[in-house]
C-alpha cells in the first residue's frame, strides 16, 4: 500500500521536486561535493583481512570453526582500535552476532573493520564478514559485529581523538553508536530485570522424562595455560582467544546432548569483567541449559587462577551460544528434550526460556531495517529497553541522511523533503532565541503540545516508564476529509547529548498496549519515525529541527503542505517558536539536573 502511495506521488509531485532539487541546503551541498571529491575515499581506521581457510582451520563438517572465525575477528578489530588509538586495546565487549552462513574449506572470509565512533577511553568497532568461493566468484554475507574497545596506555590516562564522519553511512553509525552505548551500560541490569519479571511457562511437568537427557551429562570442564602465542605484546589474553576456547567448549556440550555435529547460530551479547595475562590458567565450563525444538543454548563461564594453590578464582567472562543441528538439506534437525537438575539446573533452565524470548525480541526490534519493522510494535516489559533503542537509533538514522531537499524557506523556516524506499519524510528547521535544554524540557512533555499544535487535540501519560521514556495516548482532529477523529499510542524517547556537537533528542514512535485498543469513536492513527533534535547554536541560541516519516494516513495532509499548497506546516511551526519563546523562563530548577 505504501508503495503504491509512493508511486503515485513521485508522479504527482515531478514538477514540485524539479522545480526545487536545485535549492539544496548550503550544509548538504558542500557534503554532496565532499562526497564527489573522495571517489576513492576509505575510513583512516579501516582495517582489511582475507584468509584462505585450510583444513586445520575446519570443524567436522568441513567447516570453518566459529572458533576460528572469532579469532580472526578480534584480531582484525583490535588493529582497527589500535590505528584509531595509537596505543594497545583490549576487548571490552561483544554485541549479539548471528552467524548467517556457513564457510567451507577452501573458500576465502574476507573481514572488514573501521571505528564507528571513540567515546573517552573506548571506541565501538564496525565489523563485517563476507566469505568468497573462488572458483564460481560467488560471495556471501556471514555476519556483522559490533565490539568495544578500550585503550589502554601504562603510564598516561587515554583520552581518545573523536571521529569525524565523512560518509552517509559513517554519519549514521557514528550518530546511532552513542545509543548503543547507552544500551550496554544498562545491558546486566536489563537482563537481570527481564528475567526476575518475565513470565516463564514451566512446561518441565508436562514432557516425557524417559526420553529426555540429563543436563549433567553435557557438562564439561576444561582448562587452558594462556601462553605468549595467545596473548598481545602487553601480555593479556586474546578476547578472540578467548572466545575460541569458550566455543570449542561450548561445542562439546552442544554434541553431547545431541549427539551429532552442532552448528552455532548465535552468540548473545557479552562483556569481559576482566584481563588474564599470560601464565594464567583459564578454566571453562559450559553445559546445555534448555533444549527447544530446533535449537540449544549452551551456558559457558571462564574464570582464572595463577597456581593451584590459589582459592581464589576471578570471573573472566560468561556468555551463551545457540547451537542447532542442520540435516544435509541444512535444516534443522528436532533435538532432544533436556532435564535440568533440581536448584541452579532449573533456574538455568527456565531463565534459558526467558533469553530465548528476550533475544527474539531484541533481534526482531534492534537489527531489521526500518521498513521491515511493522508500525506499531506491542509494548512489553521485556522489550522496552530494544523499542527505546530502536525509536532513538531510527530517528537518528534519519538526521544522518544526506539527500534532503531544501523545498520551500519562508522567514527563515525551512522545509526540506526526502524520497527514500517507500517513504517520503520532511524536515522543519528554525533557529530560536532559547537554550537548547529549555527546548529539550519543553518539548519532551506532550502534555504540553496542544498548547502550540492544533493537530494535538488531547494528550494522555499513559505510563513514565522511567526518565527517559513514557507512553502517551494523544487525540487528534480529523484529516483529510475523513469524519472520524484519529487517535495514537506514542512512546517518546528523550536523550541528553552524549559528547559535544550532538544535539538534545525527542523521538516518537507508535506502540500498542492492551488498556488502548482501537475503539470505533477514532481511527487509530501510526507514526514510523519522528520528533525533535535541538543543536546548540550559541548562548540561548537553537537550532530546532523536526523530522517525519510521512505514513499512508497523513501523507494526502504532508504532500499538500510540500507542495506549497498549504502553510498548515509553517504556521505550527512558528507556534511552536512563540511558546517556548513565551515559556523559556518557568523551568530554571529542572535546568539544573541537565
Amino acid at each position: 500500500m505504501i508503495q503504491n502511495v509512493g508511486n503515485h506521488l513521485r508522479r504527482g509531485l515531478a514538477s514540485v521536486f524539479s522545480s526545487r532539487t536545485s535549492r539544496k541546503s548550503a550544509s548538504h551541498a558542500g557534503n554532496d561535493s565532499a562526497m564527489a571529491d573522495g571517489e576513492g575515499y576509505r575510513n583512516p581506521t579501516e582495517v582489511q583481512m582475507s584468509q584462505l581457510v585450510l583444513p586445520c582451520h575446519t570443524n567436522q563438517r568441513g567447516e570453518l570453526s566459529v572458533g576460528q572465525l572469532l579469532k580472526w575477528i578480534d584480531t582484525t578489530a583490535c588493529l582497527s582500535a589500535e590505528r584509531h588509538a595509537g596505543c594497545p586495546c583490549v576487548t571490552a565487549s561483544m554485541d549479539d552476532i548471528y552467524f548467517e552462513h556457513t564457510i567451507s574449506v577452501g573458500q576465502v572470509v574476507n573481514i572488514k573493520a573501521k571505528v564507528n565512533r571513540a567515546f573517552n577511553s573506548s571506541m565501538e568497532v564496525g565489523i563485517q564478514v563476507a566469505s568468497e568461493d573462488l572458483c564460481s566468484e560467488k560471495q556471501w554475507n556471514v555476519c556483522k559485529a559490533l565490539a568495544t574497545f578500550v585503550a589502554h596506555r601504562e603510564i598516561t590516562k587515554v583520552k581518545l581523538k573523536q571521529i569525524t564522519p565523512r560518509t552517509e553511512e559513517e554519519k549514521m553509525e557514528h550518530s546511532v553508536a552513542a545509543e548503543r552505548r547507552r544500551m550496554r551500560l544498562v545491558y546486566a541490569d536489563t537482563i537481570k530485570d527481564l528475567l526476575a519479571n518475565c513470565a516463564i511457562q514451566d512446561d518441565l511437568e508436562s514432557r516425557d522424562c524417559s526420553h529426555m537427557v540429563p543436563a549433567e551429562k553435557t557438562r564439561v570442564e576444561s582448562v587452558e595455560l594462556v601462553l605468549p602465542p595467545h596473548a598481545n605484546h602487553q601480555g593479556n589474553t586474546f578476547g578472540g582467544q578467548i572466545m575460541a576456547w569458550m566455543e570449542n567448549v561450548a561445542t562439546i556440550a552442544a554434541s553431547r546432548l545431541c549427539r551429532a555435529h552442532p552448528t552455532l547460530k548465535a552468540i548473545e551479547m557479552f562483556h569481559f569483567r576482566g584481563p588474564s595475562q599470560v601464565g594464567d590458567r583459564l578454566v571453562l565450563k559450559a553445559i546445555v541449559n534448555n533444549a527447544f525444538k530446533h535449537s540449544m543454548e549452551v551456558g559457558v563461564c571462564v574464570e582464572a587462577y595463577r597456581q593451584q594453590a590459589e582459592t581464589h578464582r576471578r570471573h573472566i567472562n560468561s556468555a551463551f551460544m545457540t547451537f542447532v543441528v542442520l540435516d544435509a538439506d541444512d535444516q534443522p534437525q528436532l533435538l532432544p528434550w533436556i532435564r535440568p537438575q533440581p536448584g541452579d539446573g532449573e533456574r538455568r533452565y527456565r531463565e534459558a526460556s526467558a533469553r530465548k524470548k528476550i533475544r527474539l525480541d531484541r533481534k526482531y526490534i534492534v537489527s531489521c531495517k526500518q521498513t521491515e519493522v511493522p508500525l506499531s510494535v506491542p509494548w512489553d516489559p521485556s522489550n522496552q529497553v530494544y523499542l527505546s533503542y530502536n525509536n532513538v537509533s531510527s530517528l537518528r538514522m534519519l538526521v544522518a541522511k544526506d539527500n534532503w531537499v531544501l523545498s520551500s524557506e519562508i522567514n527563515q523556516v525551512r522545509l526540506y523533503t526526502l524520497e527514500d524506499d517507500k517513504f517520503l519524510s520532511f524536515h522543519m528547521e528554525m533557529v530560536v532565541h532559547v537554550d537548547a535544554a529549555q527546548a529539550f524540557l519543553l518539548l519532551s512533555d506532550l502534555r504540553r503540545r496542544p498548547e502550540w499544535d492544533k493537530h494535538y487535540r488531547s494528550v494522555e501519560l499513559v505510563q513514565q516508564v522511567d526518565e527517559d521514556d513514557a507512553i502517551y495516548h494523544v487525540t487528534s482532529p480529523a484529516l483529510g476529509g475523513h469524519t472520524k477523529p484519529q487517535d495514537f499510542v506514542i512512546l517518546a524517547s528523550r536523550r541528553k547529548p552524549c559528547d559535544n556537537g550532538d544535539p538534545y533528542v525527542i523521538a516518537l514512535r507508535s506502540v500498542t498496549l492492551p488498556t488502548h485498543r482501537e475503539t470505533p469513536e477514532y481511527r487509530r492513527g501510526e507514526t514510523l519515525c519522528s520528533g525533535f533534535c535541538f543543536w546548540r547554536e550559541g548562548d540561548q541560541l537553537t537550532k530546532v529541527s523536526y523530522y517525519n516519516q510521512a505514513t499512508p494516513g497523513v501523507l494526502n495532509y504532508v504532500t499538500t503542505n510540500v507542495a506549497g499548497l498549504s502553510s498548515e506546516f509553517y504556521t505550527t511551526f512558528k507556534a511552536c517558536e512563540q511558546f517556548l519563546l513565551d515559556n523559556r523562563n518557568d523551568l530554571a530548577p529542572s535546568l539544573q539536573t541537565l
